[in-house]
């Protein structure tokens, strides 16, 4: 039902909008009394509960960082059956983002390209809408990703992420670095080990107790990859999330013009799926079993989360493909893996 809807009407719309529309129904499903009849629908089976970063996630499957930018719709994200939310990506500083437009669809892949900047209200914003979470949704599982304000200087960006991190780490489950976004120029740059080293230390000491994982790019070699993996364990960290959106354009089925009239920015869905599992097992490979490894790129199915559980991922995390099968998207995903 839902597909036939996104291709005969919603795909209409410009996909931002779309998106801001969608977010409004998600926190009014986050509101008594939808929200009982929501999790009516959509409660994970007990059976799926993972233990990981000191915490229990009724599901393995939560949402990736960039649906949810400003912790608005979490409440209603958990009601849909999701395991966790990670909000952000949040900046120290509040930002717009890119111009516009700034997110665009290639239906044919199920993918989307994006190059919206890291757009949000800042970290002291959010930080005041996850205290209110705490005090009413205790058991709902946050993570907390976090960039670099676009205005700081690459030389500067340490004390950038240290400024988010002492806001948001208290209120956070985990805190996941972000130095993998395509859209923020130099950020890419930090996932350098010289660069990368410092700037986790510094995150971990002003994170506190709070688990910290980073977040790297699917256009790293292997060997970077691995790299990044021993540093993430040697520096002490709590998982790696793997991955972020890729800035190459192979394999897609979509008429070129369509992909090159979309232009710079990072493309994720579908298309990501085989360089997603790859990257999960170089992962996987390079860190001690008890780490925690969060899989991201190109799930679709609960066939899809099972293969990242079976190849060594201890959570696994989605967002495009909601924009394609719906609302319900998490409860099919939940209800797969009881089968499976």
């Amino acid at each position: 039902m839902y597909p036939l809807l996104f291709r005969a009407v919603l795909s209409r719309f410009d996909p931002e909008f779309a998106h801001h529309a969608g977010m409004a129904v998600i926190r009014v499903l986050g509101t008594p009394p939808f929200s009982w009849a929501t999790r009516a629908l959509t409660k994970p089976d007990p059976s799926l509960q993972v233990d990981a970063l000191g915490l229990t996630f009724p599901s393995p499957f939560g949402v990736a960082a960039g649906f949810d930018k400003n912790a608005v719709g979490v409440r209603g994200l958990a009601a849909l059956g999701f395991g966790h939310v990670e909000v952000g990506t949040l900046t120290a500083i509040p930002q717009e983002g890119n111009p516009r437009p700034r997110l665009f669809r290639l239906v044919a892949d199920r993918a989307v390209i994006n190059r919206m900047g890291f757009n949000n209200r800042g970290a002291h914003a959010a930080a005041r809408r996850l205290a209110k979470l705490r005090s009413g949704s205790p058991d709902t599982v946050i993570g907390v990703n976090i960039g670099k304000s676009r205005v700081v200087d690459v030389e500067n960006a340490t004390a950038d992420y240290v400024a988010s991190a002492t806001a948001l780490a208290p209120l956070a489950d985990y805190l996941a670095v972000n130095v993998s976004s395509p859209n923020t120029p130099g950020l890419r740059g930090l996932q350098a080990v010289e660069t990368l080293a410092p700037l986790l230390r510094a995150v971990r000491e002003a994170s506190g107790t709070t688990p910290l994982l980073v977040k790297i790019a699917p256009d790293l070699s292997d060997d970077e990859i691995v790299a990044i993996a021993q540093l993430a364990v040697a520096e002490g960290l709590a998982g790696i999330i793997a991955h972020n959106t890729t800035v190459s354009r192979e394999g897609l089925i979509t008429d070129a013009s369509i992909v090159d009239a979309a232009g710079a920015g990072g493309l994720s869905g579908a298309p990501l799926k085989q360089r997603s599992l790859e990257v999960l097992r170089l992962v996987r490979g390079a860190v001690p079993a008890e780490f925690c490894v969060i899989a991201v790129g190109g799930v679709e199915t609960p066939s899809d989360v099972q293969e990242r559980l079976d190849a060594g991922a201890t959570l696994v995390q989605g967002y495009t493909a909601f924009l394609y099968r719906g609302p319900l998207w998490g409860r099919e995903i939940n209800r797969g893996l009881v089968r499976r």
